[in-house]
């Protein structure tokens, strides 16, 4: 269970800040994919074989389970914020 701290806030626990460090760090993955396609591309890389193919779909699925991840975070502390003020 979570308990108060001295200046009344809700302290953060381990799986917020796992989950958000995790959602930071598909976005940059993301980006980085991103870049990496633009110079692969323009290099004149065969986009359809090899790595190239998943290096696209964690451009596309990375995103919106970053997303997801914060949107969990915040309900999380919505609801454990709630909790606290309830007194219960």
């Amino acid at each position: 269970m979570s308990t108060r701290n001295q200046g009344g806030d809700v302290p953060v626990r381990p799986i917020d800040r796992l989950l958000a460090f995790m959602s930071l760090g598909l976005l940059l993955l993301s980006i980085v994919c991103f870049f990496a396609i633009m110079i692969g591309s323009s290099a004149g890389a065969d986009m359809q074989s090899g790595v190239w193919p998943a290096v696209a779909l964690v451009i596309w699925i990375a995103p919106i389970l970053a997303f997801a991840m914060l949107l969990t975070v915040l309900i999380m502390s919505f609801v454990r914020r709630a909790r606290a003020n309830r007194g219960g």
